[in-house]
């Protein structure tokens, strides 16, 4: 009877902590963009917010206020008609900024904030299909064309110092390690590709896990994961084996903390965010109350995730 009681005292003891411990957790607080946010970084206690409305706004995040906006002039359709241009992607680096907008052609327009001007880098006459822009130091940036050519630009020279075909799938997403020499990118295929940012060299083509379209990746402390059409996640630890975890749901974002201890992706079509253990792939807290689907979805430290999707807001969660 003794022993009996101390099991069911056990028992219950375990499902507090599992419920506990794997609870959902609310925004801390929201930023309201001008429009759909395509993009975001961070630089110390600011952020840089990509919309859709021709802008790039810059959030205090001490104060949770709008501090300044970088607005570029309107484009004029092919109907005779003014529209502002989407801000695709943004960097920052040293206080440059670096902005990639669309156009009424296929083709995308570069642009460099110095601080006080902007600056035209890439004109669309050029006919380069940019999708995405990152800085490699201040003086030169990689980015990724939709034909999946990877291309390392020197700004001061202007001049391209290689260009890559990689693949011939179409290329979805590009992220640069952070002492800035290697680079992963993924494509329409789910092949996910490590490169070397200086020369473009292929250095390892990792294990296809995703059996198609990888939306995403995140690229943390020598830690891989993607975000799969498949409605999977691949995770490849450091320094452990690859393992895929499966959603009820096509996963359109990941992310991965400083440390790379924590994964996150969008798990359903409630738009939740599910954080994981990357070393052991169980799941933690959910992190609940976005509405739209993520698309963005970044950790400022270990304990604090940022997302977008296709709304006008930026969440912000504090995790334990």
């Amino acid at each position: 009877m003794i022993t009996m009681n101390i099991f069911k005292l056990f028992f219950l003891l375990f499902t507090l902590l599992i419920n506990t411990y794997a609870k959902n957790i609310e925004p801390l607080f929201t930023l309201k963009s001008k429009g759909f946010v395509n993009d975001f970084i961070f630089e110390g206690e600011k952020l840089f917010v990509a919309n859709d409305e021709g802008s790039v706004e810059i959030f205090d995040l001490r104060s949770r206020k709008l501090i300044t906006e970088i607005k570029l002039e309107p484009i004029l359709t092919t109907k005779q008609e003014w529209q502002n241009v989407k801000i695709l992607s943004v960097d920052v680096s040293n206080g440059k900024i670096l902005i990639v907008t669309s156009t009424n052609t296929p083709y995308r327009d570069v642009w460099l904030h110095d601080g006080v001007k902007l600056k035209q880098i890439i004109k669309a006459e050029d006919k380069t299909a940019i999708k995405e822009a990152r800085f490699v130091d201040d003086d030169k940036f990689i980015f990724g064309t939709l034909g999946y050519e990877m291309i390392l630009y020197n700004i001061s020279d202007n001049y391209s110092s290689y260009k890559k075909h990689v693949e011939q799938s179409s290329f979805e997403d590009l992220v640069v390690s952070e002492d800035k020499k290697t680079m992963v990118t993924s494509c329409e295929s789910g092949q996910v590709t490590l490169s070397d940012v200086k020369s473009g060299k292929v250095l390892k083509l990792f294990k296809p896990l995703n059996l198609d379209k990888v939306y995403q990746i995140a690229y943390k402390n020598g830690t891989v994961i993607t975000a799969g059409q498949d409605r999977k996640v691949a995770v490849f630890p450091k320094n452990s084996q690859p393992y895929v975890i499966k959603s009820d749901f096509l996963v359109y974002s990941v992310a991965l903390s400083p440390s790379a201890k924590i994964g996150l992706y969008s798990s359903n079509s409630n738009s939740d965010l599910q954080l994981f253990n990357v070393k052991t792939g169980k799941k933690m807290e959910t992190l609940v109350g976005q509405h739209a689907l993520p698309t963005v979805t970044k950790f400022y430290d270990e304990n604090r995730v940022f997302s977008a999707g296709y709304e006008n807001k930026i969440y912000v969660w504090k995790i334990d």
